[in-house]
């Protein structure tokens, strides 16, 4: 049952078959080996424990019992023969969910971190535990270092993972690469030449449900598949985000419609031609501290892109378009029949299918989801690869193309013409279920 779990319910009983909760450790379930068995498995899902005793006041119990198994699941699995040691790179607003998500894979060992703020590095090293260092240049100089993990703002990624490749270290960096196509083809060689591997987020195309979706393409339910519409209406970022101004220095298309475009070019291949059109419609705008700044990049586009296999996908991305009823998904239609997902990102979103002139069916997951989206799922694929030497998923070239995709939707946008790509990447293999 394990890779089936989405949730773990613990209770201890006095007695088999009785429901009466005792004294953590007095009753007949071994909920210690229970916890243990789910670590040596590597469940990453909730774990809800139950204490319901009329006699007395459980808080005590509870706790002893959560300190006892929170240490059992903080330990590694004794299996693990290695771990990939990894260096953090910025502890901004996504950082503390790729802490999280990094302290819990059984191949990884989070070793360091820097930030630009010092007191944040050290506030992420009291968190998870890895050494703060005060520079880039210290941790670069740390020879236990193996992965970089690169969580610095759009503009920075590139003079930051060029610094990382040169020192000779593994890089994965949360999208985009680069913000222009020469500069991401560029560390794609550099990476080569440095003999080191190179990924790139966003890796939402391994979620449960994004593999579900594939499959069903790839076992031909839909017939040839011959158009795509993927909404990205990401609503204005200043209502939620701390630090809005660097989203709005590169716009949604670098920011967001970067989701959809990796998950089509996953499943169908390179991009062959775009045509777009876009603009900023809401240039002035404020702070959550009611500070005024000024969008410098398109806040909204709508993209043609012709693929490679023949497919043609409607991409539309806003920062300014969002609300709880606005659309974030994803649709591909064939001569068969349709695929709808309610969102190209989460992991547990659903999935429907439905023959052509019949109403959609929702399709049970391939596996469960715990839900939400993994951030750190590349990195814990590119460590897995690293320790079986094989090819990783999230690969640099394929991140590289999807830059050159935004560039061109902007470019297109910008003057009306229709733009033309030749570069490619090598379309991932089916992925193993994750």
């Amino acid at each position: 049952l394990l890779p089936r779990l989405g949730i773990v319910h613990l209770k201890d009983v006095r007695a088999v078959g009785g429901h009466d909760t005792c004294v953590h450790g007095e009753g007949v379930v071994p909920v210690a080996a229970c916890v243990e068995v789910l670590r040596q498995g590597g469940y990453l899902g909730p774990v809800s424990i139950e204490h319901e005793p009329f006699d007395r006041d459980p808080s005590e119990d509870c706790a002893r019992m959560r300190r006892e198994l929170s240490g059992l699941l903080g330990r590694r699995p004794a299996s693990v023969a290695r771990r990939v040691r990894v260096g953090i790179i910025g502890c901004g607003n996504i950082g503390e969910s790729y802490g999280r998500q990094l302290s819990s894979y059984p191949e990884l060992a989070l070793h360091a971190v820097t930030d630009l703020e010092p007191a944040r590095a050290r506030a992420f090293e009291r968190q998870f535990g890895p050494r703060a260092y005060a520079s880039l240049d210290g941790l670069l100089a740390d020879p236990d270092v193996e992965l970089i993990v690169n969580l610095t703002i759009h503009s920075a990624h590139y003079e930051v993972i060029k610094s990382c490749l040169e020192a000779g270290k593994h890089v994965y960096t949360e999208k985009p690469l680069a913000l222009n196509s020469q500069q991401a083809h560029e560390l794609v060689e550099l990476a080569v030449r440095r003999g080191v591997r190179l990924g790139s987020a966003p890796s939402t195309w391994l979620g449960e449900a994004q593999q579900t979706a594939w499959r069903a393409i790839r076992e031909c339910r839909l017939g040839t598949p011959r158009v795509a519409h993927a909404e990205v209406n990401w609503g204005r970022i200043e209502a939620w985000h701390p630090n809005p101004a660097p989203f709005y220095e590169v716009g949604p298309v670098f920011d967001v419609a970067v989701y959809p475009i990796t998950l089509l070019t996953a499943w169908f291949g390179p991009v062959r031609e775009v045509t777009a059109q876009g603009g900023i419609l809401y240039p002035h705008r404020m702070t959550r501290e009611n500070k005024p700044f000024t969008v410098a990049s398109e806040d909204w586009t709508c993209a043609v892109l012709r693929l490679e296999s023949g497919l043609l996908a409607r991409v539309t991305s806003s920062f300014y378009v969002g609300g709880p009823d606005v659309a974030r998904g994803l649709e591909v239609h064939g001569d068969l029949g349709s695929l709808y997902m309610d969102r190209w990102d989460f992991f547990d979103a659903r999935v429907r299918f439905a023959k052509f002139g019949e109403p959609a069916r929702r399709l049970a997951l391939d596996v469960p989801s715990s839900g939400g989206i993994e951030y750190a799922r590349g990195v814990r694929d590119m460590a897995r690869a690293m320790l079986a030497d094989r090819p990783h998923r999230c690969t640099g070239a394929h991140a590289a193309h999807v830059v050159e995709v935004c560039e061109a939707i902007l470019q297109s946008a910008r003057t009306g013409e229709r733009i033309a790509l030749s570069s490619g990447f090598a379309v991932p293999e089916f992925p193993e279920k994750l």
